[in-house]
């Protein structure tokens, strides 16, 4: 089991450092996918974070990506807290199992059936989902843009290394 997550993390990290274009471009992009995963129900997530990537010019796959922090299984952890939290901060009721039960609806049904839950419900989410994007996007962002300058550092020192041995043996000869 680690070595599947360990090989799903390396897959993750080389689709990141390996994007086109700038790092703050590559991190914006996952930072709009993180903020709209966090904010925005997963039926409808991609169809507004990828043109959002194009608005706000960051990496289409970044924001693709970035949006699978809500996903069958993570939902199931983070519809329930973010709704709870965002209960607790507009001062509503709710108790953590009433808000999980709510909260498992959200995941099974489509959008237009999520508007149906009734105005606390959804009010609890999205500021839930505010504040757990205003945690992770800066987060997102910055990690991801060292992320990728780092590996492109690395990446150059390499070349560089590889050049200047080849010159030598070049010279040598």
């Amino acid at each position: 089991m680690a070595h599947h997550w360990k090989r799903k993390l390396i897959y993750l990290y080389a689709k990141i450092v390996r994007d086109d274009g700038s790092p703050s471009y590559i991190a914006r992009g996952w930072a709009i996918g993180m903020f709209i995963g966090c904010v925005i129900p997963m039926s409808a997530q991609l169809v507004i974070s990828i043109p959002l990537s194009f608005v706000l010019r960051g990496s289409k796959i970044g924001a693709a990506l970035g949006t699978f922090i809500t996903n069958p299984v993570t939902v199931l952890f983070i519809y329930p807290a973010q709704c709870w939290v965002g209960n607790k901060i507009i001062g509503g009721d709710l108790t953590w199992e009433a808000t999980e039960k709510a909260a498992r609806g959200i995941v099974k049904l489509d959008f237009s059936g999520f508007l149906h839950l009734g105005g606390d419900l959804i009010a609890s989410f999205f500021i839930g989902g505010f504040l757990l994007a205003a945690v992770c996007t800066p987060i997102t962002y910055f990690g991801v843009y060292h992320l990728v300058v780092r590996y492109r550092r690395i990446k150059a020192a390499l070349k560089a290394k590889r050049m200047a041995q080849k010159a030598e043996k070049t010279k040598a000869e």
